[in-house]
């Protein structure tokens, strides 16, 4: 028994142990929802999935499900990110084990009921329950954000080479900045939502595009997923200039842009509802704020990444050669930092086109190849962000020599390949006619399906990993459970 309890405290107490479990749902679900998807239709895969799991299928109902399974993933990746940040920022150790708690049992309840309703039969008692556990999370994020109250007489401004202004550390202003922003965006999409029923029904954003007129419920809808879908990177960013002990001129330059950036474009989003046109260009305002601080981190990030490793290695004069290979040594931090810069080829770049070339370009194409542009516009970068959690939880974990090294760049390198794949998928409308465009669709999802399968398989070798080790006496996990006792 008292084996059983001391795991318990691992999982569900310990920062290391919360952000695993959070990971291992997430790639649970991936890995059984994801045979529901069209390559595993073509396979004959789904049919035989579905009768196994007698998952309920009505094709009627397919939005809600797809909506339902997106909250759940995406809650549980707030989770995550909840659980770094109260590592990371200092705060008082009561407020942290209450943090933590509420959005565990939050989200748990969320993911396991939300997703019991939607695929396998809607019995409604799990839909409350689901409901129990998004309040549950938005009272954890309220208590997080009162936490990083940055005027708190406790935790003043870090010192020399840290962004500040009159006492008041910058950078915690900045989670603050975010949490309330979360907050108020999650009350955005919440009202449609209390209304389903009662004049709003389920939809997907992408379908809805090419509609002239769109109602409040409808733009609160859209609203909602953009802004939280940037917060979650915005939270990201934040903690990987943590990670990297971000500080510096570019520090002081980045965080009041940061700051800026996130109120202006949460302000935006809010406003689309009743100014529409005038609020595209406060986001827009507000995305620029929000780039050149991640811009400012990147540069910070890559110097350091160079400096350190070449002063480990003794070398005062390096060729160009040996400061690109010091800057690709980790490919933990390195992979982090570079996902940051590749997400503007693969999804920013090609946002920025479809905004000036709508009319011109984007209009004359089948409502479908737009819709699929979007699409994967949202679901590149939320993969994006999945994989620099990842490549954080292995630094955090404390991943060493030649197994850094192969998850990092396995998770890296397929990843991009990917989301290459994907953009070049997104636009193939650019190069290619539809009469003619088979042969570039097929090897472009052979690629996707490849690189995607390896990252998985990568993800779950971590996860056996950990999972066997769980059952050694003194294995790794009792080490980090130790360790995050003693601290």
């Amino acid at each position: 028994m008292q084996a059983v309890i001391q795991r318990y405290h691992f999982l569900f107490r310990s920062t290391k142990g919360l952000i695993l479990v959070a990971i291992a749902l997430v790639a649970l679900a991936t890995a059984f929802f994801g045979m529901l998807s069209g390559p595993m239709a073509e396979l004959g895969i789904r049919a035989v999935w579905v009768q196994t799991f007698h998952i309920a299928l009505e094709p009627a109902e397919r939005e809600g499900r797809i909506v339902m399974l997106y909250h759940t993933i995406a809650m549980a990746i707030v989770a995550i990110e909840t659980y770094i940040i109260t590592a990371l920022v200092p705060m008082k150790p009561a407020h942290r084990t209450n943090i933590n708690a509420t959005i565990t049992i939050g989200y748990v309840f969320a993911f396991v009921c939300g997703l019991g309703f939607a695929y396998f039969g809607h019995n409604w008692i799990l839909h409350g329950l689901f409901l129990f556990g998004q309040s549950l999370i938005f009272f954890a994020g309220v208590m997080l954000a009162l936490a990083l109250n940055p005027w708190q007489p406790n935790y003043p401004a870090r010192g020399h080479g840290y962004a500040t202004w009159r006492g008041i550390d910058l950078e915690r202003a900045a989670f603050f900045t975010m949490a309330v922003a979360t907050l108020g965006s999650a009350l955005f999409g919440a009202i449609p939502g209390s209304y389903s029923g009662n004049g709003f029904e389920t939809f997907l954003a992408e379908d809805v595009v090419r509609e002239v007129h769109k109602d409040a419920l409808q733009l609160s809808v859209i609203g909602h997923l953009h802004i939280m879908l940037t917060l979650i990177a915005v939270a990201l960013a934040l903690i990987v200039g943590r990670w990297l002990d971000f500080k510096g001129r570019l520090h002081q330059l980045a965080m009041p842009l940061m700051i800026l950036g996130t109120a202006i474009i949460t302000l935006g989003v809010w406003l689309v509802v009743p100014f529409e046109e005038i609020a595209h260009y406060i986001i827009y305002v507000g995305s620029v704020g929000i780039l050149l601080s991640a811009l400012c981190l990147v540069i910070f990030g890559f110097a350091k990444l160079v400096r350190e490793r070449l002063a480990e290695q003794n070398l005062v004069r390096a060729s160009a050669a040996q400061k690109f290979a010091a800057l690709i040594h980790d490919p933990l931090k390195f992979g982090a930092l570079w996902q940051m810069v590749y997400m503007n080829f693969v999804v920013t770049f090609i946002g920025l086109f479809m905004a000036i070339r709508l009319d011109k370009v984007i209009r004359v194409w089948p409502q479908r190849e737009e819709r699929i542009t979007l699409t994967g516009h949202w679901h590149i970068l939320a993969a994006i962000c999945a994989t620099i959690i990842l490549l954080y939880y292995a630094d955090l974990i404390g991943l060493q020599g030649r197994a850094r090294k192969w998850f990092g760049w396995f998770i890296l390198i397929p990843s991009d390949i990917a989301f290459a794949a994907a953009a070049l998928f997104s636009t193939k409308r650019l190069y290619v006619a539809e009469s003619t465009q088979q042969p570039l669709v097929d090897t472009i999802m052979l690629v996707m399906d490849a690189t995607l399968a390896t990252v998985l398989a990568t993800l779950a070798i971590l996860l056996v990993w950990r999972l066997l080790d769980l059952f050694a006496g003194r294995g790794k996990w009792r080490a980090e459970l130790d360790e995050e006792v003693t601290q």
